[in-house]
């Protein structure tokens, strides 16, 4: 089993989202990102034990090779990676970067108006545009402070 599966298959198992994965260059660190979306004030120092202990015991068995495990909340700026969480973070504002420019440009940020038929909405200043998902590189929630 792949360390992307396996990653997934245990964080949903343990009830958590699974956001996002980083490794170090010569993979010797794992940064595992989970959430709670059912959880009103999201993940907290509990939920992150948890995923480590039952990790670190799944990792054991299945002889992943690492130096070090770190398991975080996603913050603030979270990643937004899949088709749900663009449609589960409309209203809120957010950066997108593409892989292929689109009229001319690589980068925008804008009020996420959600995803239909593989294209993101994105409202700007002046106007609003479609975003092919495919095309999407990364894409950050920008979090408003008032």
């Amino acid at each position: 089993m792949d360390l992307n599966t396996l990653l997934e298959t245990t964080v949903v198992g343990l009830g958590y989202e699974l956001v996002d994965v980083e490794m170090s260059p010569r993979g010797r660190t794992i940064r595992v990102f989970i959430d709670a979306p059912g959880k009103e004030n999201g993940v907290d120092v509990e939920d992150c034990a948890k995923v480590s202990n039952q990790l670190s015991r799944v990792f054991e068995v299945e002889n992943v090779d690492y130096d070090r495990l770190e398991i975080s909340s996603p913050g603030l700026d979270r990643v937004v990676k899949k088709v749900e969480d663009f449609v589960r973070f409309a209203g809120q504002d957010i950066q997108i970067k593409l892989r292929i420019p689109q009229g001319g440009r690589r980068n925008f940020q804008g009020e996420l108006l959600g995803c239909k038929e593989g294209k993101v909405g994105l409202r700007l200043e002046k106007d609003a545009v479609e975003l092919e998902f495919n095309n999407i590189e990364k894409a950050r929630l920008v979090p408003r402070f008032d």
